[in-house]
């Protein structure tokens, strides 16, 4: 069974998953880490634990969300796997990370292209990916259908939904990822969204201004 542990990492405050189970095999899900005092955080927690990462994971590659990776893929010897369409971001990468003041000296390419509907193993554990673009291009999810939780990073908030006026964002796109990929998962399902608390696909399907539907 996966366990989650999250870290919150850089200025944005991005949630970092570590999803891991009893055979210590690890995914790390969007690496935010941006100094040395988090990168020590994520890396202490991993020898702690003796877990063994196996894959650095990507919702979506806008720049708060890619700030560990060169350290993850270093320290672990790890590939990127993220949507084709996450190209878009890495491509102004740099840029952005000056204009926001941000460390990232350099990207990650995309070397692991996921798609709608892959299965990725984890030891004794698999993840689906859903591709639920609308936040940014290429935005997808990890849904652990046996433990009931998925990792939406920014598509999904507690009573909100991701930003739509940055490049690739579309309100309407949005809209139907949510209502056809996660609102039609059980409504017991946890979300661990990108930003903020948990939350569940029920609560969501009621109480969200955005996105309700009950």
């Amino acid at each position: 069974m996966l366990k989650v542990k999250k870290f919150i990492f850089n200025p944005f405050q991005v949630n970092t998953y570590l999803l891991y189970d009893e055979t210590g095999e690890c995914v790390i899900i969007d690496a935010a880490c941006s100094n040395g005092d988090e990168e020590l955080a994520i890396s202490r927690y991993l020898e702690t634990n003796q877990l063994k990462p196996v894959m650095l994971l990507s919702t979506h590659t806008h720049i708060d969300h890619i700030l560990g990776n060169p350290y993850i893929a270093d320290r672990y010897q790890l590939k990127l796997a993220a949507h084709p369409d996450s190209r878009f971001y890495l491509g102004i990468a740099l840029q952005s990370a000056a204009a926001y003041g941000l460390p990232l000296s350099r990207v990650e390419p995309v070397a692991v292209e996921l798609q709608d509907g892959d299965i990725l193993k984890v030891g004794n554990s698999k993840l689906q990916v859903l591709h639920t673009p609308g936040h940014a291009n290429g935005s997808v999810c990890f849904y652990a259908e046996d433990e009931g939780f998925v990792v939406v990073g920014d598509v999904l908030f507690y009573q909100s939904i991701g930003r739509t006026d940055l490049p690739g964002g579309d309100y309407d796109q949005l809209k139907q990822s949510i209502w056809s990929k996660l609102f039609n998962l059980s409504e017991m399902t946890v979300v661990f969204p990108g930003h903020g608390p948990e939350t569940t696909i029920g609560s969501e399907k009621i109480n969200n201004p955005f996105v309700a539907i009950g």
